[in-house]
């Protein structure tokens, strides 16, 4: 297995590629270097193995790191917690409270991502594997994880993608992880795109949480998809605009009665422009199809605008 070398981004901080699905580029895991170490993010299940020889690589042995902690359940940020708990026994298992039970008991959720992606399952993502509840630390809306040292990863619910979200804050960096509460950056391109799969996506909510990370303030953004970005302001305002730009044009959708096919296809003429830089690439639009596909955050929000909104 060939693993990518992993990035020093300054600061004891460490991006390491987790090749979901076989593509480079896609979904990032952080490993910080601290007193205490901790990895943000795993990956999906399929990834697990990659994580594992990126940390060995990096010295960080079976017995050395002391956090495990995800932002948010879905499987191409948590899917590896139960590989990855087992070959780091020592290591604390994060989870915002509403995700804790889910990875202790993955049963329903690995049943319902089955029946969303099929077989998708086999090739890019992987079984979540059960943690032992012992194993698993359930954060409060505010919190913090010790890393050693006097630092601190400080937690803060950011719900609107999902309702178990949190942001991490380094309180040495100032690095804000942001999961994927500010949507989907794409460095080839220097573009965001939204993330809003069902159930949970939910619009004001999602903007309140964007703006919560703005007024923390940070100095970057670390993107699970995908990696390091400074221009901060300019990067929420993005984020912020494609949430609205998408609502809009499924509203557009919903009043003509379209099927979702019908449906995906009008989104794609009219952001055909906005993401030429996506489409002129082959590759890039197909692994970030795999990843974030039109098709899912359409019906994401629909699905919210037919809970609030008549037809």
């Amino acid at each position: 297995m060939e693993t990518t070398p992993a990035v020093s981004l300054g600061g004891d901080v460490h991006l390491i590629d987790t090749h979901m699905g076989g593509y480079d580029g896609i979904t990032a895991a952080y490993l910080i270097r601290a007193d205490r170490p901790a990895l943000v993010e795993t990956g999906a299940a399929l990834s697990a193995d990659r994580v594992v020889a990126a940390l060995a690589a990096l010295g960080v042995g079976a017995a050395d790191l002391a956090t495990i902690v995800v932002t948010h359940i879905h499987l191409d940020h948590a899917g590896g917690v139960g590989d990855l708990a087992a070959a780091f026994p020592n290591a604390e298992v994060v989870v915002h409270q509403r995700g804790a039970r889910h990875l202790v008991s993955p049963e329903r959720l690995v049943a319902s991502a089955r029946r969303v992606y099929g077989t998708v399952m086999d090739t890019v993502f992987g079984d979540l594997l059960p943690t032992p509840v012992e194993r698993v630390r359930a954060l409060d809306d505010l919190d913090s994880i010790d890393l050693g040292g006097g630092r601190a990863l400080r937690s803060h619910w950011s719900p609107g993608h999902a309702s178990h979200h949190v942001g991490l804050l380094d309180s040495h960096t100032n690095d804000l992880y942001v999961g994927d509460a500010a949507g989907i950056y794409v460095p080839e391109a220097d573009l965001v795109k939204p993330a809003t799969p069902p159930p949970d996506f939910d619009l004001p909510v999602a903007l309140a949480s964007i703006e919560g990370f703005r007024e923390l303030r940070p100095d970057r953004l670390l993107f699970s998809h995908f990696g390091p970005v400074t221009a901060i302001d300019e990067t929420l305002d993005a984020s912020v605009e494609e949430l609205e730009l998408w609502v809009e044009m499924a509203r557009d959708v919903r009043r003509q009665g379209l099927d979702l096919d019908h449906a995906v296809a009008a989104v794609r003429d009219r952001t055909r422009e906005r993401y030429a830089a996506l489409a002129s690439d082959p590759d890039l639009k197909e692994k970030h199809e795999v990843l974030n596909s039109d098709e899912a955050n359409l019906n994401g929000i629909l699905r919210w605008l037919d809970k609030t909104e008549s037809t």
